[in-house]
């Protein structure tokens, strides 16, 4: 199958005059756009986007989902580390398409190195993304993966490297972009409609304390070694009071997997307030605040949190928990504010909201489905809504937090050179250690 995809692009490049980016694509082996081969709306088999997901439990099931309703795909593979999740996935896959073709693979890198696939959809824990993502780039492969980029900005600078360099095409999960509200409130704060922006208000959901479960031995098919990965051994317990969740889920609330509900939901609210801000490719040049770190138990990721930056244009934005700033992402200006999340947008003065973006403002990049705007740009080698570079800027944010708040020190960062400035300790926490024998 990879031959004739070969052919096909060859022929179009041949007959065409395609631009650089597909040329790129066609060393490669990715599918040309079924317009191109004149099939209309129709996705001839040839034009196929070969899938493959990896992760397979919660996100990454529901992401599975949504990427088998879209007739261009062909999901193939599928892979992670749990047995039971893997063949769960494997017959979620098989019962769509009234077969037995899918693959389960315990390995990543065996199902990247299969030769047949386009595209990968990856969600796995936060400490897997730059390892698994750069794989996959070296590969050649277009990825959906979710957010946050990484856990560490060093990490994140690799994957941005590796996707620019293999000419990736990338989108991050950060699906409010291609939600009409979060879309309409960014253009109505770079429009200029609430005046000079001086402040910005992030809130995010507050973090989760539990018990320390007590050791047991490893589920049956559940590779426990693998699944920790670059992260420190530990022996294994559930991470949750539901022994039957395992390991999954709840990895979100321990620092060596992620940073809590801070990282968690960093690419989602403090992408949009970057967005709304037009600084989707910079960050702030002075971080300080203080975290909740829990000293006992299992859970050591911040529940309550805050911490402001400053941008460079004066701009200040405090980022916390929400039982200290209501959910979503609110702009203050001269002349009003605008606040949007998941329950709605609201603005003040409140005629804003019937308000039309007219000839001349600010018009944003419109996608009404985050997949399909994946699968659009796989097919056509454009930018997403959500490439990784953007992605890497929001979650830096809240990873500079993570320092400041860690070290308890104000924290100067050169947004250019992305480097702190005079804290060589701080400067430490940029990356992570890795357990052997991975490495980026």
């Amino acid at each position: 199958m990879a031959e004739s995809k070969s052919l096909n692009r060859r022929t179009f490049l041949k007959t065409a005059g395609a631009a650089a980016a597909f040329a790129a694509g066609c060393a490669r082996s990715r599918i040309i756009p079924p317009s191109a081969l004149g099939v209309g709306d129709h996705i001839a088999p040839s034009g196929r986007i070969v899938m493959g997901a990896i992760g397979v439990g919660g996100m990454g099931t529901g992401n599975l989902h949504g990427f088998l309703d879209k007739q261009e795909v062909q999901v193939v593979a599928v892979c992670d580390v749990d047995k039971r999740e893997r063949d769960k996935a494997k017959a979620i896959v098989d019962d769509r398409y009234g077969n037995a073709d899918c693959k389960a693979y315990p390995d990543f890198r065996e199902m990247i190195g299969r030769g047949d696939l386009d595209a990968v959809s990856l969600a796995v824990p936060d400490h897997w993304h730059a390892i698994i993502s750069i794989a996959a780039a070296r590969a050649g492969l277009d990825i959906y993966g979710e957010k946050p980029l990484a856990r560490s900005i060093r990490e994140g600078q690799a994957v941005c490297d590796a996707v620019r360099r293999h000419g990736c095409i990338w989108q991050t999960g950060s699906w409010q972009r291609s939600v009409a509200d979060f879309r309409r409130a960014c253009e109505l704060v770079r429009s200029g409609r609430i005046g000079e922006i001086h402040t910005v208000e992030v809130g995010l959901p507050t973090g989760a304390r539990g018990p320390l479960q007590p050791k047991q031995p490893v589920p049956e098919g559940l590779d426990w070694d693998f699944w920790l990965g670059p992260a420190p051994w530990i022996p294994y317990r559930p991470f949750g009071r539901d022994p039957e969740q395992r390991c999954h889920w709840n990895w979100r609330w321990i620092m060596d997997y992620s940073g809590g509900q801070l990282t968690d939901w960093a690419g989602h609210h403090i992408d949009i307030a970057h967005w709304g801000l037009g600084l989707d490719h910079t960050g702030p040049v002075t971080i300080e605040g203080k975290g909740d770190y829990p000293e006992d138990g299992l859970y050591n990721a911040p529940a309550q949190y805050s911490f402001t930056c400053t941008y460079a244009n004066g701009v200040s934005m405090t980022v916390a928990n929400d039982r200290r700033i209501p959910m979503g992402t609110k702009w203050y200006g001269d002349d009003g504010w605008v606040h949007v999340s998941r329950g709605g947008l609201d603005a003040q003065p409140k005629n804003l909201l019937e308000e039309r973006i007219g000839p001349g403002e600010v018009t944003l990049y419109v996608s009404r489905d985050h997949q399909q705007n994946f699968l659009d740009c796989v097919k056509s080698r454009q930018r997403t809504i959500a490439p990784a570079e953007i992605a890497h800027r929001s979650i830096s944010v809240g990873l500079l937090g993570e320092i400041a708040m860690l070290t308890g020190r104000r924290i100067k960062w050169d947004p250019d050179k992305e480097e702190i400035i005079g804290d060589p300790g701080a400067s430490q926490l940029l990356g992570r250690a890795y357990r052997e024998p991975w490495s980026l």
